[in-house]
């Protein structure tokens, strides 16, 4: 792999745990009362045996988007007729995970009740991460990042050598808001090359949804296990637990973060009832537990945009039974069913929008998760690729393989930003190019590509670190120099 980037981590904040690459996560038990093996040193056996990539067990799904789910490792552990027996079932402890207030309306209410071997309050106080992680915000003003309205663009990150997990590869590139007064938004970056060991990941801060675009990841949650590999995305509610596992070695993506909300299907209006990302596409894990002891087990929790640790001995995948429709869920993106002009001109983006987050004024949203998929262009008369623009909204893009159709040099793992009322546009080479076809251009299939954009009312700040990267294309302007007038006073005589 490359040198390290300044984009990524600090080396000073890796962890120093040994590099597991490819591993797997914990196994399930046998069920029994007696202490097993940490998971942790099933991976390294495991890995002793099977060499840096050792298989992933199929695992089943639950389909659809917030369905309230039931779901049982062993038949008979979820309690009948009620959530908080005096005695739960098999000796396990009932635990509520809730994602929205109590008195959220029916509708919106987000809620699961988990039921597990020891609850995951037994764990010692948590304390500040040492050394501190230092590229993590979710609090966005002038005194730790800037405000730029210039085009911005990154060229893929290079994942580093040195042992990295998905925590100490996550990077923030830009946000606005503020977790504390649980509004806004955060974008990041991770590249990682190592499985986290011995340890989960908490974030009290709101919901991540991630974008993998090199290699698959291996999640682990308190919920079940998801298998999530590019071209597909998942989401893990703020508060869920849950330890990342690379099973083809380095990986590298994009996660957006949102504060105070959460992602819901969008409304159709009138495209009728069914298109875009259908329900039952949307994929849930099935209960899974691991009942081993593991000493120093470390849970590591943001919180405010920093990191704090706990131990503890225990496993805290150690759910036997859940139900609920408060889960983290994966999609396939190939999945999508686009809609698209089939006469004139170009449709705006929101058109493709997968999963969104809203805010209180109705069609405006915190953060919309938007994708270009492979589909037909077929308009007649009409410039094809995304037009001119200046939005109120801004606009996040990344590439997860393939090209993009309004920019020949947009690189899969790369990222560009346009901010509010930033002009952007198709680069020379494409408006020449689609020009050049003239109105009698037949109907053209985009392929082998998926581009998406996360887009948002507010408008973001750039971390330091992000403006400052080797990373950034300072050149990224020059795309558009080349493009010369066509006017002419006569041509429309």
């Amino acid at each position: 792999m490359g040198k390290w980037n300044e984009l990524g981590p600090n080396p000073l904040f890796l962890s120093q745990l040994s590099l597991i690459s490819g591993t797997s996560s914990p196994r399930r038990s046998s069920g029994s009362n007696s202490a097993t093996t940490c998971p942790d040193q099933k991976r390294k056996k495991a890995k002793n045996q099977m060499g840096d990539h050792p298989s992933i067990p199929d695992v089943d799904y639950l389909p659809g988007f917030h369905n309230h789910f039931s779901s049982e490792a062993i038949p008979g552990a979820l309690p009948s007729g009620q959530n908080n027996p005096l005695l739960c079932p098999l000796g396990l402890y009932a635990e509520q995970i809730s994602g929205t207030s109590f008195t959220s309306p029916r509708k919106s209410n987000l809620r699961t009740w988990l039921y597990r071997i020891k609850p995951s309050v037994t764990h010692e106080p948590f304390q500040p991460r040492l050394p501190a992680h230092g590229k993590l915000l979710s609090e966005f003003d002038a005194s730790n990042c800037c405000a730029t309205p210039t085009q911005l663009r990154w060229k893929p990150v290079v994942i580093p050598d040195a042992p990295t997990d998905f925590v100490d590869g996550l990077f923030t590139m830009c946000g606005a808001g503020s977790s504390y007064l649980r509004h806004g938004f955060a974008i990041h970056m991770y590249t990682a090359n190592k499985s986290m060991d011995n340890a989960a990941f908490c974030n009290a801060d709101g919901d991540f949804l991630i974008v993998p675009q090199e290699g698959r990841l291996w999640i682990t949650t308190e919920c079940g296990r998801l298998l999530v590999s590019p071209g597909e995305v998942v989401v893990l509610p703020q508060g869920f637990r849950f330890n990342v596992a690379l099973p083809d070695g380095p990986s590298r993506g994009y996660v957006a973060e949102i504060f105070g909300t959460h992602f819901q299907l969008p409304d159709l209006g009138p495209i009728g009832a069914n298109g875009l990302a259908a329900p039952r596409d949307f994929l849930a894990p099935k209960a899974w537990y691991d009942d081993s002891s593991c000493p120093g087990y470390t849970v590591i929790q943001k919180y405010g945009g920093e990191l704090f640790v706990a131990r503890q001995d225990f496993s805290p995948f150690n759910v036997v039974a859940w139900h609920g429709n408060y889960v983290p869920y994966k999609y396939d993106l190939t999945k999508f069913c686009p809609f698209n002009t089939v006469l004139m001109d170009h449709g705006d983006p929101s058109v493709n929008t997968v999963l969104t987050a809203p805010t209180d004024k109705p069609g405006v949203a915190l953060l919309d998760f938007v994708i270009f998929p492979p589909r037909w262009l077929v308009a007649e008369h009409t410039f094809r690729p995304p037009y001119f623009h200046r939005n109120c909204m801004s606009e996040f893009m990344g590439l997860i393989h393939g090209g993009y159709e309004a920019k020949a040099d947009f690189l899969p793992g790369g990222a560009s930003l346009h901010s509010c009322m930033t002009p952007h546009g198709p680069d020379t080479k494409t408006f020449e190019a689609n020009i050049a076809q003239g109105n009698e251009a037949g109907p053209h299939r985009i392929k082998d590509t998926m581009a998406f954009m996360f887009e948002s009312c507010l408008i973001p700040r750039i971390c330091k670190w992000a403006l400052n990267s080797p990373s950034r294309d300072p050149d990224y302007y020059k795309c558009w120099i080349g493009l010369r007038p066509h006017f002419s006073p006569q041509s429309g005589k």
